[in-house]
């Protein structure tokens, strides 16, 4: 190859790999990747763990039916006896035919709505700590509304934040009905993402959608949530092991009437409320959460659902919860698989690290998890943004953290482009019989934008020039992007009319 021919090659390539370049502001990791590529699970262990799964049901039934639902199972083909309902195998797979496979899970501002199922990834929030690590001192504390309200709108800036759970329980709210009315209050005060909360009691359910039409600008029973339903519930019909829980069921069906989408999360725990052998657990808790299935479909064909199948581990030496850990993720990972594999929007948790602070054991318990849920394919994963001390606290600077982190997995899940311009043919040959390197080259500036994704928290610098700027670390850094974030950040999602409404006719505990 001349010089001439590759000069006349070279100069017109340049020109079309230079108006190919993105802008600077391109996300090259945005939420929604595709998952799917780890597998901890065979065909055959799918088959085998699905197939107890629909013998528990089957044989071994599902006890405590409250009396509300003995009539619709009946109606499915449920049989009774002995206290207990039992699904069999055709009865369970007409309802995983008729059930939701992906649904849209609005946001109130349209473009920050997702799509739930498929093999997209969304990484999101949960938890109900009762605990915040303070920003200003570092130690613990009870959690607050006024907490809750300032992580709803850290992490509206965060863009790997899917959807925000309320991520912390305001224990200076002693009332229910209180505790209810402003969790979904602070809600919508300080976001447009699509949200999720808890309902203690069913009653709750009817007046806090009354206060949600309101402040979507209705009367208050105008049905303008229905149109674009932003607020999931989260509810653990199912008490481990194999029961139902009649106070959650009743909330359920209060959300159902007035069309929530759910995530019916099991929550069952190894060796405590579980087998502690994974494949037993696994097997267990999909048939739980097949029974959750079960019961909102025979009342609403189709309702949206995430199929929350939330394995959870306990430390056998001592009977505490364990947030991190191989076990922990290796389970969740199967459980998005086979949920996937069975076809249905999956819903599981991660990051839940021990650790009390941003540390290495942190960083370690989080990184494996998140990755680990995520490349299985977890439609919805929860709990992966604040949280620490295995649930029982959440944490400014860990919003951060994790939102960075996010960055990188989503990185991981979008893999490798392979085609005739990422290739790279050209490139390499007017690098070599031209200056001998990449630096500057159209080919580079675009894969720059494109391609690579650029940390802000994660320390790149020299250990010479991290040593001049005083030796900060992830946790100090972290710590002043939150405190720019709640010092500048303060949205007014709710019109100043539609507020005074709602604080007129809701005891709205949150300072104007």
């Amino acid at each position: 190859m001349n010089d001439g021919q590759t000069g006349r090659r070279s100069g017109g390539r340049a020109d079309r790999v230079a108006k190919r370049a993105l802008p600077p502001a391109v996300n090259p990791c945005p939420p929604g990747q595709r998952g799917g590529q780890y597998r901890p699970l065979s065909e055959a262990d799918m088959q085998a763990i699905y197939g107890t799964a629909l013998r528990l049901l089957s044989d071994l039934g599902v006890g405590e039916v409250p009396e509300i639902m003995v009539k619709p199972f009946r109606a499915a083909g449920a049989t009774f006896g002995d206290g207990r309902v039992f699904f069999p195998r055709d009865l369970v797979e007409r309802v995983i035919a008729l059930s939701a496979k992906t649904f849209t899970f609005h946001g109130r501002d349209p473009a920050r709505s997702i799509e739930v199922g498929g093999d997209a990834v969304h990484l999101g929030t949960g938890g109900a700590a009762v605990l915040t690590l303070d920003i200003d001192s570092g130690g613990y504390r009870p959690s607050t509304l006024r907490d809750l309200y300032d992580f709803t709108r850290l992490q509206d800036t965060l863009t790997n934040v899917s959807w925000f759970t309320r991520c912390c329980v305001a224990t200076d709210l002693p009332d229910i009905y209180d505790l209810d009315v402003n969790t979904v209050f602070a809600l919508m005060k300080g976001t447009t993402k699509p949200v999720a909360t808890s309902f203690t009691i069913h009653d709750h359910v009817a007046p806090i959608m009354r206060m949600v039409d309101i402040g979507l600008g209705g009367d208050g029973a105008s049905g303008l949530f229905r149109a674009t339903p932003f607020l999931k519930a989260h509810i653990s019909p199912m008490i481990s092991p194999m029961r139902y829980g009649e106070d959650a069921v009743m909330v359920t069906l209060a959300c159902i009437e007035h069309g929530l989408p759910l995530s019916c999360i099991t929550a069952a725990q190894s060796g405590a409320t579980a087998p502690a052998t994974l494949a037993g657990f696994l097997a267990q808790s999909l048939a739980e959460t097949l029974a959750s299935l079960i019961m909102v479909n025979v009342i609403k064909p189709g309702h949206p659902m995430v199929f929350s199948n939330w394995p959870l581990v306990v430390d056998l030496r001592t009977g505490s919860f364990v947030g991190g850990g191989g076990e922990i993720s290796v389970m969740n990972a199967a459980s998005a698989q086979i949920s996937n594999w069975i076809g249905l929007p999956s819903g599981v948790a991660s990051s839940m690290t021990d650790a009390k602070v941003p540390d290495a054991q942190y960083g370690a318990e989080k990184g494996i998890s998140s990755l680990a849920a995520a490349l299985a394919g977890g439609n919805l994963i929860y709990e992966s943004s604040g949280m620490m001390a295995s649930l029982l606290g959440a944490s400014f600077e860990a919003f951060i953290l994790d939102d960075e982190m996010h960055s990188l997995i989503y990185r991981t899940l979008r893999g490798v482009e392979v085609n005739e311009e990422t290739l790279g043919y050209d490139a390499i040959c007017e690098a070599v019989l031209g200056p001998g390197h990449f630096l500057g080259g159209a080919h580079t500036i675009a894969a720059m934008q494109r391609d690579y994704f650029y940390p802000t928290i994660a320390d790149r610098d020299a250990p010479v020039t991290w040593d001049e700027k005083g030796r900060p670390d992830a946790w100090t850094r972290a710590k002043a992007a939150a405190r720019r974030v709640l010092e500048t950040h303060h949205p007014t999602y709710l019109t100043p009319e539609a507020e005074a409404r709602m604080r007129a006719e809701f005891p709205i505990r949150l300072e104007p």
